[in-house]
């Protein structure tokens, strides 16, 4: 079953969905700063265009382009800034 989401005013966007590899989303954030909460370990893969992470516990922000992934612990919250709409892929679990 999919499950459509939609997070700050409608900038972010995403299905959800489960297959024999866990629980995923995939979506599109529009330009802009958002801070995310997770339950369980997240990682994120970029799809197209870029995210600019501060993931828990560090100062420094990273940037990922297409194709690059990131992962984040459970329980806790990461920052993202993204000067283009960018999509993309999140692994949970």
């Amino acid at each position: 079953m999919l499950s459509v989401n939609e997070y700050f005013e409608g900038n972010v966007k995403s299905i959800g969905f489960e297959n024999a590899a866990g629980r995923a989303s995939v979506g599109v954030m529009e330009a802009g700063e958002y801070t995310f909460s997770t339950g369980a370990k997240e990682r994120m893969t970029v799809i197209s265009g870029a995210l600019s992470v501060r993931r828990p516990g560090r100062e420094d922000w990273e940037t990922f382009e297409a194709g690059a992934s990131f992962d984040v612990p459970g329980d806790s919250s990461f920052d993202l800034q993204i000067t283009t709409a960018t999509a993309y892929l999140c692994r949970y679990g």
